[in-house]
């Protein structure tokens, strides 16, 4: 039995990860400026709407900036910013794509437990103490941990998605696969900030070694995310020590 061959991907992806390829490479440098639109439909590269979706996911994923009227300029490597779920979840919609270029994710930890933070238990809009799924895990740039992101989940969520307790990726998105199994639609709130010092778990997670008598802040992002129920999911991310948070 002969298996189908794979669809190729469309013109943008291939042309984004031909870019991408050409920038890990150094042939573009850092704040070095890209062709122009009309530069790279001119030299074959595919029609405008291509070269724009190509320049979108490129920056969608970290690697250019577009600024209207200077044109598209290669981000520095070491650039400290770092993208946040409502961020990532977007990303995904726009590209494809759940991780940017050089990027993954380790430490993935499903588990059910009492919730006995009264800030969240009143979000989720459940008693303290009342169970609850927690998904954690650690997203990786370069060998270099950037982000804690934590997922407290309403219980109600695990009768359409059992696997929320296994430690693995879901075929989807979750909540794409909520909405397909409930036709109920998860939307977020607003993405809410806010700066506390690191605990000692989290700086071991990033890697980072200080004195006992050291405080360390982190900047916390947090979204909720609901659907016509009512709250079913907080999402934080922890950002690493210095690093800063940008949008898809």
């Amino acid at each position: 039995m002969t298996s189908k061959a794979s669809k190729p991907p469309p013109k943008w992806r291939q042309l984004a990860d031909e870019i991408a390829s050409q920038i890990a490479r150094g042939d573009y440098a850092p704040d070095e400026r890209l062709p122009s639109v009309q530069a790279q439909v001119s030299a074959g590269k595919g029609a405008i709407a291509t070269v724009h979706r190509a320049y979108q996911a490129l920056e969608a994923e970290g690697l250019v900036r577009t600024v209207q009227g200077s044109g598209t300029t290669v981000l520095p490597r070491d650039a400290s910013g770092t993208l946040t779920g409502s961020a990532r979840l977007e990303r995904l919609r726009r590209t494809g794509r759940p991780l940017a270029p050089r990027e993954k994710y380790v430490n993935l930890r499903a588990v059910l437990r009492s919730c006995a933070d009264p800030e969240i238990a009143s979000l989720l809009g459940i008693d303290l103490y009342d169970e609850v799924v927690i998904r954690s895990r650690t997203f990786v740039t370069d060998e270099k941990p950037t982000a804690l992101a934590l997922n407290v989940i309403h219980m109600r969520a695990l009768i359409p998605l059992p696997e929320l307790l296994e430690e693995r990726s879901t075929e989807k998105f979750r909540h794409d696969l909520y909405t397909e199994r409930t036709g109920r639609t998860i939307t977020a709130g607003p993405e809410r900030s806010t700066a506390r010092l690191a605990s000692n778990n989290e700086l071991a997670e990033f890697g980072i070694e200080v004195p006992a008598d050291v405080r360390v802040p982190v900047l916390v992002l947090r979204t909720v995310y609901s659907d016509d129920e009512g709250p079913l999911e907080v999402w934080e991310d922890i950002l690493r020590p210095g690093m800063w948070h940008t949008g898809p």
